[in-house]
């Protein structure tokens, strides 16, 4: 018999993921996570770049005739076009993003870059710079990579994304659907996110899988309007845990009135706040700070929460007199 002795803490979650990140989407704070800026080929979830730079480059309601060139390339996961057939962009997005189409994914690629596939990737690392995504290099628009290398990024890369991509509702209409009647007639797909059906609060995801990667999963969930992104690469039972991981942090975070609707005060300055500004933080943790920056050449002024040691930006706003002007009513498009 062999004894293992172990004086430290085991942390449950060393046994879930190699890679994962919870990240809360409006802020982008990193709430938890475990070697985030490690990179691997992410698989399929690579392809919610594919949908978001058809999506705001293409028309959804355009029908393009599938070629034998378009879909020369894509193997795997499909959802069986064909040369010759004729499909609207719509369908093929719910196609790549509910079944994961291989196919689907060559075929978008090639119609938005113009008859260029090379064009396409290059529009998606174009994106990707755009926001900030430091450590990733898209290759193709499918996520294999048994004969390029796939599609390279990190967990932390690929939140930003989906925290980029959550703000176009096209986006979040597509991969929140359980299921899909395509517009032809010909067909329904049943959405592959078996998170969908398991945690009522999941609000989008994409899964991935190839024997180099293994499993990818990225996924948000929002609950009493706090919105969280989980992404975990090489997990075994990546739904489960990614529900556990959102059961937990909702119950901890809560989102916290920072700034009222109003004119607010700094010294001789004052803002009008339009909207409340609500920010999420743990419930048993009260100690944050503002911080505010005056520029007075831009007459404006920089919003900044101070929380765990960390300086985050909230808002931007133009200063002005104590009673509203009429100049500040022109700046802002009210009507006189």
């Amino acid at each position: 018999m062999t004894v293992i002795s172990n004086t430290t803490v085991a942390n449950a979650t060393d046994f879930w993921a190699k890679n994962y990140i919870v990240m809360e989407k409006d802020t982008k704070q990193v709430v938890e996570g475990k070697n985030i800026n490690e990179t691997q080929s992410v698989a399929s979830i690579s392809k919610i770049m594919t949908a978001i730079v058809v999506i705001e480059n293409c028309d959804l309601e355009e029908v393009i005739t599938i070629t034998e060139e378009m879909i020369a390339l894509a193997w795997g996961s499909g959802i069986y076009v064909h040369p010759g057939d004729e499909i609207s962009i719509q369908d093929l997005l719910y196609g790549l993003m509910l079944r994961s189409g291989n196919d689907a994914a060559a075929a978008l690629a090639t119609h938005a870059g113009g008859g260029d596939f090379d064009m396409f990737v290059t529009m998606m690392n174009q994106k990707a710079q755009e926001l900030s995504m430091e450590n990733t290099l898209f290759r193709n628009p499918s996520g294999l990579d048994e004969e390029d290398g796939g599609n390279i990024s990190s967990v932390y890369d690929m939140a930003l994304l989906m925290a980029y991509c959550l703000d176009n509702e096209t986006f979040r209409e597509i991969t929140s659907t359980q299921s899909y009647q395509r517009i032809d007639g010909k067909g329904t797909w049943k959405n592959k996110n078996k998170l969908l059906q398991l945690y009522e609060y999941t609000t989008s995801g994409k899964t991935g899988y190839t024997k180099i990667a293994k499993r990818t999963l990225i996924s948000s969930a929002k609950k009493n309007n706090v919105e969280l992104i989980v992404v975990t690469f090489n997990c075994g039972d990546d739904f489960a845990f990614h529900k556990s991981l959102y059961e937990q942090y909702f119950a901890l975070y809560e989102q916290t009135l920072l700034l009222n609707k109003g004119i607010h005060q700094i010294d001789s300055y004052y803002f009008t706040v339009e909207d409340q500004v609500m920010y999420p933080l743990k419930q048993s943790d009260s100690q944050y700070s503002l911080y505010y920056e005056i520029i007075e050449s831009e007459a404006i002024v920089n919003v900044y929460l101070k929380y765990n040691n960390q300086l985050t930006y909230l808002r931007t706003y133009r200063l002005h007199d104590k009673k509203i002007s009429w100049f500040y009513k022109v700046l802002n498009g009210e009507t006189l």
